[in-house]
């Protein structure tokens, strides 16, 4: 068994994580253009960050649609779609003229992306084991620290292009960040496989025993209930876990697309030195996420994890915002500790609904988590700039991410504890369960 997953990680891991950087970074790039589209094109803080926000708008709209069809059409297809049209929507940014045109075409790369994460985590279900899958949300969810951390300092090169053949270095930017999303979606069909059972690469015996391990865990989560496409939809599970994730995805886009912002605010930096710098908090994150999601996994537990990170993310945004008129190398080490926690909560976190649900309610479900809470992406950086602009400063909106994300850390250690969230199958049916309404097991 341990063989066929390494073979399948080593299949899958390395180009999903590629897929997700380039979707991370062109829906954040836009954070590392602030200064110089906003001084061109005339966007005040409080504009920007609506037009910033308004991203996830389009993105929850289309969310549970867009997995249905995935669902329904496969991952190969499906993907593929989505990568181009979100290449094309990402590329097109470079035509921003003003505020109202910056809004729509953030709107679109939305709801172009629409369906992306959430297909992924429900990929992975199809392909890994519960036992074993929050390590592997965990190297997937890399892709988000890591797109901040290579992103900064490549952003910041790019732009340095300012004047080039004509082009602003915000557009160069978006042009070049945004063209191999579309390349990838023409590679999408050659390299993904919808289902283990048509796993050519696997050899018989593997690709048979894979089968039958997914398809016994499929029928212990469909014994626990309806797992209609619309049951995911009507689960009050899939509610309550959208509710806690809009917390998360708040202190998380509050943060990534106003770190640029808040490192500039810390010394006289080019648009290169923002950019390195802003690789030091991202590049530590992102081996605490890997390292903290193998520990979730070796001790099968995904509340406590999710919430302990949680926590630490609200103390190091809470205390960056008191840090920063004391000194810049303070306050990035206090954002390191905001992006360590912050991230290195989503992978447990997300275990918890995908442990939850099977069949065509996974799709519908994780869709739903998925949609709901990254309304947190449009509402952070919304709220942040307005706090921007009323205070001149960006102290309070750290302080408003922190105490969020604090309130959602409580709140899901009392829900998962309470319900026993998480569990992998095997472990809800050898243990008894606690259940919070009838008919809910324990995930």
């Amino acid at each position: 068994g341990e063989r066929t997953l390494c073979r399948v990680r080593n299949r899958i891991l390395p180009f999903v994580v590629l897929l997700y950087f380039f979707a991370y970074l062109d829906r954040n790039n836009v954070g590392f253009a602030q200064k110089a589209l906003s001084a061109d094109v005339g966007l005040t803080a409080t504009v920007f960050g609506f037009g910033a926000g308004v991203f996830f708008i389009g993105y929850a709209l289309f969310e549970v649609p867009s997995n249905g069809a995935m669902h329904r059409f496969g991952a190969r297809k499906w993907l593929a779609r989505i990568l181009i049209s979100w290449g094309i929507c990402a590329t097109a940014m470079a035509l921003v003229q003003g505020p109202a045109s910056f809004s729509v075409l953030r709107f679109l790369l939305g709801a172009a992306e629409a369906g992306f994460f959430p297909a992924i985590v429900l990929y992975l279900t199809l392909w890994f084991p519960a036992a074993q899958r929050v390590g592997m949300l965990g190297i997937f969810i890399l892709a988000q620290p890591i797109a901040n951390a290579i992103g900064a300092p490549l952003s910041g090169l790019l732009l340095e292009l300012d004047g080039a053949l004509g082009l602003a270095g915000w557009q160069w930017l978006f042009i070049a960040e945004g063209l191999p999303a579309i390349l990838l979606g023409f590679v999408v069909p050659f390299v993904m496989t919808d289902h283990p059972r048509d796993a050519t690469w696997l050899a018989d015996d593997e690709r048979k025993w894979l089968t039958r391990t997914m398809d016994t865990e499929d029928r212990r989560k469909r014994a626990e209930g309806d797992h209609s496409f619309l049951a995911g939809l009507k689960d009050r599970r899939a509610l309550i876990f959208a509710a806690l994730y809009f917390g998360l995805v708040f202190g998380i886009y509050g943060l990534g697309l106003w770190m640029p912002t808040i490192v500039a605010e810390l010394g006289d930096f080019s648009s290169l030195q923002v950019g390195l710098i802003v690789f030091v908090p991202y590049g530590i994150a992102a081996v605490w996420t890997y390292l903290w999601g193998r520990h979730s996994d070796r001790r099968r537990e995904r509340v406590a994890h999710s919430a302990v990170s949680m926590v630490l993310g609200a103390v190091g945004l809470v205390a960056a915002g008191y840090l920063l008129q004391v000194g810049p190398v303070l306050a990035l080490a206090a954002l390191t500790l905001a992006a360590m926690g912050i991230y290195s909560a989503i992978a447990p976190f997300l275990e918890m609904p995908a442990a939850a649900f099977a069949g065509a309610a996974a799709a519908s479900g994780i869709a739903l988590v998925n949609s709901i809470g990254n309304l947190g992406g449009f509402a952070a950086p919304y709220a942040v700039g307005a706090l921007n602009d009323a205070t001149g400063d960006s102290r309070a909106g750290l302080v408003l991410l922190g105490a969020v994300l604090a309130v959602t850390a409580v709140a899901t250690y009392l829900y998962g504890r309470r319900t026993g969230a998480g569990r992998p199958p095997e472990d809800r049916n050898n243990q008894p369960d606690r259940t919070d309404i009838q008919g809910e097991p324990s995930s």
